[in-house]
């Protein structure tokens, strides 16, 4: 299969190249602020053009002069974006003056020799027309007036991507998909059939450094500096000839330390990064040990009935298997409301054990897509039910009547009792201890949801 044309979005910091990437892929999923430097890590999004798909990505700002830190990663990042694109968008503001970050970008185009398309953005207002005048300095041809966040000139320039695309994408040579023939909208592509594995946990424990280790490359930014992450970062790989789609997300904090902008929309696409999910693998710092936003992650987790693997970091660090013992002794106490997630011990900075976690996945799955029979799960449930009366202080005592299996991924159980309303809090608890205990569903949350009612069966 031949890969897709690749279109990066490149400019200096704060002209709209996150909001044009929404606009054109036709979601927010970028993050978008009024700050500069917003973006960091290179952003994908496969999409569709005319029929086509194609694979759209958001860089960090280009900038003049010599950069330490979390910028100077940046600058790589968008570097490598530019080498592996087949087009490239370079975005300028039309509403200021040219700088110097602009010629830096423009002559590290140029050298790049890669086809380009000069959008100039914010153009919106008519009194800065004239504006558009000084971009000619760039060397690229006229500038294409757009604005992204007002959609004016976006379907000109889709045209003008489709087209020179054509003429020049290497990669392919755009063969119209059966599925995707008469489109002329750029539509999302629906998520991949491919595993989602979120990599979650709080700031600074190594979610970017295990993305990395896993891929083998710096695909995402790692900084000691908490909060380098902001964006949601989707990255496909291949491990034992299966495909997974790896998540990166920014570290959550508690809700009280989150601030307004930046912080608050990274944390809802954290939440919203769980729901997209299959399973989740809670990244856990072994060096400060469990900490009560470790354990609300994992009831979001709960909440959602995701798959769940509890990953202790940086276990290189851990001097004895005496503390290994009493870490891993704390872990069971204060997870002690998920016992079913497996625990794996791994260390991104060497590699140890990480890759345990597609192991685990496709064990996952298994529990997640396992069906059990109607007559089996029946059977099952008088016998422990007898075993354990529902008590109730209730004078209408619940009896259980019927159950089966509704669902699959995650797993979902409807029980018919007699006057369900009086069942006492811990009886559910009960009831999914058991048919753990028979049946498994390991690293899977698991639904049970209780009716007064018996259902028709169905023929």
């Amino acid at each position: 299969m031949n890969p897709l044309p690749i279109i990066a979005i490149v400019g200096r910091p704060n002209v709209g190249k996150s909001t044009l990437f929404n606009r054109l892929i036709g979601k927010r999923y970028a993050v978008v602020a009024k700050e500069a430097g917003t973006t960091r890590d290179r952003i994908t999004q496969k999409f569709k053009l005319h029929g086509y798909e194609i694979l759209l990505v958001d860089t960090g700002g280009v900038q003049h002069g010599e950069l330490e830190n979390i910028e100077a990663k940046v600058q790589l990042q968008a570097k490598h974006a530019i080498e592996e694109a087949d087009l490239i968008l370079f975005v300028v503001d039309i509403s200021q003056e040219l700088t110097a970050d602009d010629f830096s970008a423009a002559d590290t185009l140029r050298k790049s020799k890669k086809p380009i398309i000069l959008a100039a953005n914010k153009s919106d207002n008519k009194s800065l027309e004239e504006n558009v005048y000084n971009f000619y300095e760039l060397g690229f041809g006229d500038p294409m007036q757009i604005s992204a966040i007002h959609t004016m000139g976006i379907e000109k320039l889709k045209d003008k991507i489709f087209s020179t695309l054509k003429v020049f994408a290497p990669r392919t040579s755009l063969t119209t998909s059966p599925a995707f023939g008469g489109v002329s909208e750029i539509e999302i592509k629906n998520d991949s059939a491919n595993p989602n594995i979120c990599i979650l946990g709080k700031p600074n424990v190594g979610k970017s450094s295990l993305v990395n280790a896993l891929l083998g490359s710096e695909k995402v930014i790692v900084s000691e500096i908490p909060g380098t992450t902001r964006d949601i970062v989707d990255i496909e790989i291949t491990y034992n000839d299966k495909t997974y789609n790896l998540i990166d997300t920014a570290g959550l904090k508690k809700p009280g330390q989150i601030k307004r902008g930046i912080e608050k929309f990274s944390s809802i696409r954290c939440l919203g990064a769980i729901t997209k999910s299959d399973v989740v693998v809670l990244l856990i710092d072994s060096q400060t040990g469990i900490t009560n936003q470790d354990c609300h992650i994992a009831q979001k987790v709960l909440e959602n009935k995701k798959g769940l693997i509890l990953a202790v970091n940086k276990t290189d660090l851990i001097e004895s298997e005496e503390e290994k013992d009493r870490m891993l002794m704390r872990l069971k106490r204060k997870f002690e409301f998920v016992p079913w997630a497996p625990v794996v011990l791994i260390s991104a900075k060497d590699k140890e054990n990480i890759f345990e976690i597609f192991s685990l996945t496709e064990k996952i799955l298994i529990e997640q897509n396992k069906r059990i029979s109607t007559n089996e799960l029946n059977s099952f449930l008088q016998k422990i039910t007898r075993k354990h009366l529902p008590a109730s202080a209730k004078f209408k005592k619940p009896k259980f009547l019927y159950a089966t299996q509704v669902e699959t991924s995650p797993p979902k159980f409807v029980l018919f009792f007699k006057h369900p309303e009086n069942l006492h809090f811990s009886y559910p608890r009960y009831l999914e201890n058991e048919i753990r205990k028979e049946y498994g569903f390991i690293g899977t949350a698991i639904n049970l949801k209780f009716k007064g009612k018996v259902a028709v069966k169905q023929s």
